[in-house]
């Protein structure tokens, strides 16, 4: 799993984005960004696409990314993911992390660009030197499958720990698995139940389903089916058929836990 900014994940950023914007800028730039940010949030992208293409060619690092995400979805403009690339890039080389962690995911996924794995890692590397905690969790997944960097379970256990850290849900899930399964760090059950609950807690399905299965035997906590029940309700109710699949199984076989 590579991860990239989406328009949700901007959108959630707007309100501090803009505060930034009154330190960093003056006048009509400051203005401009204004407008775009609000036309962008009301989906008004033909309008937000007009002024940030202004500010992008006058090199404002924040409206090149937000432009290369307008061509990466096809919103405002046609979908080009070459062109996202190309202003992904402006962005990335002022140093913007997140514009760096988004082509680093161009080039991992081949997307707008010959897939390079190399490229990648470099692209995900600086955002991560910057603290950007979807690289850390890209670098993660880079070292834990040996794509464009030799094969490290262990840095990939540090890196997911990082982005873990940071309250990122799908890390948490990664590392409790990784504690869970002996991979790149020593077995440790408890370690496994600790992550899952935090990534459960933030309502991330798998995490609810492994650590359900983790009540159900007793693995690394005290066997509770009852917790395994509620934990894979909530799963399901998610759509996850998985969930559904143990809760069917567990209410066969001990129908007064599902009481």
């Amino acid at each position: 799993m590579l991860n990239i900014i989406g328009f949700t994940d901007m959108k959630k950023q707007r309100c501090v984005f803009l505060i930034i914007l009154f330190f960093m800028f003056s006048g009509q730039t400051l203005a401009g960004m204004t407008e775009a940010e609000v036309a962008f949030e009301k989906e008004d992208y033909e309008t937000a696409e007009k002024e940030y293409r202004v500010l992008a060619n006058q090199g404002v690092a924040e409206a090149q990314f937000y432009l290369g995400a307008m061509y990466e979805y096809g919103s405002g403009v046609a979908k080009d993911e070459r062109q996202a690339v190309v202003w992904y890039t402006k962005a990335a080389n002022q140093g913007l992390a997140k514009a760096q962690n988004n082509l680093g995911t161009m080039y991992g996924r081949g997307r707008g660009v010959a897939k390079d794995g190399h490229q990648a890692v470099n692209w995900y590397t600086k955002a991560a030197n910057q603290e950007y905690v979807s690289a850390h969790l890209n670098l993660g997944y880079m070292y834990r499958y040996g794509f464009g960097v030799v094969k490290n379970v262990s840095q990939a256990v540090a890196w997911y720990t990082k982005a873990a850290n940071q309250k990122d849900a799908y890390a948490q899930f990664k590392l409790g698995a990784m504690y869970a399964g002996g991979l790149g760090i020593a077995k440790d059950e408890r370690q496994a139940v600790a992550w899952y609950t935090k990534a459960a807690n933030q309502g991330f399905a798998e995490a609810q389903i492994n650590l359900g299965k983790m009540y159900a035997i007793g693995s690394g906590v005290d066997s509770n089916k009852r917790k395994a029940y509620e934990l894979w309700l909530l799963a399901a109710e998610q759509g996850h058929s998985k969930a559904q699949n143990d809760l069917d199984i567990l209410c066969s076989k001990s129908p007064k836990v599902c009481q």
